[in-house]
């Protein structure tokens, strides 16, 4: 692992980021179970120190906690970092469509002008910047016409209050509205060995585009950390104890694949999870992975992926494998 840190374009903002960001969604603790706020900048800080510079973030995430831990953190080490952060997910008003309840109250998708305004000063003021380097819009909303949300975005990049546009969770006429309504940067979506849907939909349309496209769940929220025993209790509000990717049946067939891993990541002085990192960053298409981390040592490990380079026969090596293991697998 004596490589530099591989760092990627965002699209065509110009601006470079290292392939490998730490995601804080588990950090707000909402659906992880709850947070600890000593750790979770702990976490930050080995990621900066590790070479990690995209730190990926969301009001929604604990209603705004994940954000308001990540400005602390970033106290003093703000020039090391690529911030990016999301609006749509709205708790102010119940204009859009209703999503689901966080704690008896309605949460609502909406991309509305007015909202994007309101949101992207909140989120200012709980990560204490003064610009937020990638600005994505979290769910689509089926209420409000693209372009009417891409005229906010486009003006709060001409304020400075923004400096480029993603969007998350998308379909290909989505993402073809967005390239078509102004400069679309990013894209961010789910990605990983045991879901790779994206590679026959919006990968190729954002390929043609140059839009690059952050992938979130690379590790599917731990089943491929190389940590995931069949005798793994979940408790609390942890939303894998009821999730069918969990079932015994598909961790037994993973720890089946991760034994093929091993012997890969032997050979890079890696673990597991940082070979599945590894591969993930040299997937067609995907620029970024986005990794969670609840403590330093998790972080650290997650970011030395970036100093991996597989081989091209190792990287078809895993792609076998995987087909052998993972066919069958409850999504």
């Amino acid at each position: 692992m004596s490589h530099e840190m591989l760092t990627r374009e965002i699209g065509a903002s110009g601006i470079s980021a290292s392939a490998v960001g730490l995601g804080t969604w588990a950090i707000g603790g909402w659906m992880w179970g709850g947070t600890d706020v000593d750790r979770s900048i702990a976490a930050i800080h080995a990621s900066i120190d590790e070479g990690i510079s995209l730190i990926d973030t969301a009001p929604a995430y604990g209603q705004g906690v994940a954000e308001e831990i990540v400005g602390k953190a970033l106290k003093g080490r703000r020039d090391k970092v690529v911030l990016a952060t999301k609006c749509g997910l709205v708790w102010h008003s119940q204009q859009g469509n209703h999503f689901f309840d966080y704690e008896g109250k309605p949460v609502h998708r909406y991309l509305g002008k007015d909202a994007i305004i309101y949101e992207v000063e909140q989120s200012l003021k709980r990560l204490q910047v003064e610009c937020i380097d990638h600005y994505i819009t979290h769910w689509q909303d089926p209420t409000t016409p693209i372009e009417e949300t891409m005229e906010a975005l486009e003006a709060l990049k001409t304020q400075g209050k923004i400096r480029s546009i993603g969007a998350s969770n998308t379909s290909v006429a989505d993402v073809e509205a967005y390239i078509a309504a102004g400069q679309l940067d990013a894209i961010q979506e789910e990605y990983s060995m045991v879901r790779r849907d994206i590679e026959n939909t919006l990968l190729p349309v954002c390929q043609k585009a140059g839009v690059a496209a952050l992938s979130y769940s690379s590790l599917a929220l731990g089943l491929l950390s190389g940590k995931m025993t069949p005798e793994r209790v979940f408790s609390g509000d942890d939303q894998r104890k009821d999730n069918p990717r969990f079932s015994m049946a598909n961790r037994k067939k993973v720890a089946a694949l991760m034994e093929t891993i091993r012997p890969i990541g032997a050979a890079h002085g890696a673990t597991p999870a940082q070979i599945v990192i590894a591969w993930t960053l040299q997937q067609p298409g995907i620029t970024f992975s986005l990794c969670g981390a609840r403590d330093a040592q998790q972080a650290s490990e997650n970011a030395k992926a970036g100093r991996i380079r597989l081989s091209a026969e190792e990287v078809s090596l895993i792609d076998r494998n995987a087909k052998t293991h993972l066919s069958g697998l409850d999504a």
